[in-house]
């Protein structure tokens, strides 16, 4: 399971309670980078190199530290995997890693929300935090950089079937709902209709039932 959404949309909030829920581990890009960081791995010296220099961390590092982690025994059962893919090439090679352990994603959950309302959102946190270089046209720029990256892997996904949106804005349990339904949907686990009310009353469609592992 993947689970992609833009800054602020609560997307590690969510991933705690979808773990729990489904008994698999959540698992974070940016995790996976500062542990292989922090232990000073070959990976984790190596991104620390292109970091140091102002560089973005090419595919091939980025690439080698998910396939590390995915191939860990809590991951066997499953997982919820945040922050990656970010572009066309990731997916593809995902689908090498997945497909080596005889496994393909089940859905790709995405969390939309309203960017004006995102970025009120980052302000008052920024705040209350005392994060002073987070101003609204940084948080505008995040913004910007996020749906760049992410429009051709959502379009991807969705052209598969298996891509799901469920609306990020509202309070915690009111997303939590919302996400639990949208899964239960989408994994055949409800017969409810597939459509998903937000707060404002707007109905949101469930994916279509998506593929499950190989046999």
């Amino acid at each position: 399971m993947l689970l992609i959404g833009p800054p602020g949309a609560g997307k590690g909030t969510q991933a705690s309670y979808i773990a729990k829920r489904f008994g698999i581990v959540s698992i974070s890009t940016g995790d996976i980078f500062r542990e292989n960081v922090k232990n000073e791995t070959r990976l984790g010296q190596s991104a620390k190199s292109y970091l140091d220099a102002g560089q973005f961390v090419p595919d091939s590092v980025t690439n080698a530290m998910v396939r590390e982690r995915l191939e860990q025994n809590d991951a066997d059962n499953g997982f919820l995997l945040d922050g990656y893919p970010r572009t066309l090439g990731q997916v593809d090679y995902l689908d090498e890693i997945l497909a080596t352990r005889c496994r393909e994603l089940d859905v790709v959950l995405q969390l939309t929300a309203d960017t004006d309302e995102l970025v009120q959102r980052l302000l008052q946190r920024a705040e209350r935090e005392n994060r002073s270089d987070d101003t609204a046209e940084v948080i505008r720029s995040r913004m910007k950089l996020y749906f760049d990256q992410t429009t051709a892997v959502t379009s991807r996904y969705g052209e598969r079937g298996i891509l799901t949106e469920v609306d990020g804005l509202g309070s915690i349990s009111d997303v939590s709902s919302r996400v639990s339904t949208a899964l239960d949907l989408t994994l055949g686990l409800s017969s409810m209709p597939t459509t998903v009310v937000a707060d404002d009353g707007r109905l949101e469609r469930s994916a279509a039932l998506v593929g499950t592992a190989f046999p």
